[in-house]
């Protein structure tokens, strides 16, 4: 039986240093991105936990972030693994939400008024947006 992540790797192509332009991002760099996304989200779902609320959600630097992480000389095995780990722990964390903790208030950085269940929709939404930018088929 295959498992998640040998589907999830089966299905990407193979053209993940390529860029369309100096200015746009590779496929590797989506992924870089998608860390960064999972690492921020991880540490956001983590600390609504047992921070004061609405807790602050505060906004990154996704272009600096990539710049700094230089994804496009990373390994794409090695990127994917960590995207993958991440994920997991993201997904562990969501399951164990309860119908009071999804109503946990939060702040967006433009100052809306939100709470966890909309972070972690947002998240997903988000993380699928990106994949799909990976393998459009």
């Amino acid at each position: 039986m295959e498992s998640i992540e040998d589907s999830f790797l089966s299905d990407l192509p193979d053209d993940f240093e390529f860029k369309s332009s100096e200015n746009s991002w590779s496929k590797k760099e989506i992924i870089g991105h998608l860390i960064d996304s999972a690492l921020n989200n991880l540490k956001r779902f983590t600390e609504i936990q047992y921070f004061e609320k609405p807790y602050n959600v505060i906004a990154y630097n996704q272009d600096e972030l990539v710049k700094a992480n230089n994804y496009q000389q990373k390994n794409t095995a090695d990127l994917l693994e960590l995207l993958i780990a991440l994920n997991r722990q993201i997904i562990f964390l969501m399951k164990n939400q309860t119908e009071e903790s999804l109503k946990y208030k939060i702040v967006l950085p433009n100052q809306q008024e939100a709470d966890l269940h909309f972070l972690m929709e947002d998240y997903i939404e988000h993380f699928y947006h990106h994949f799909k930018q990976l393998n459009p088929k």
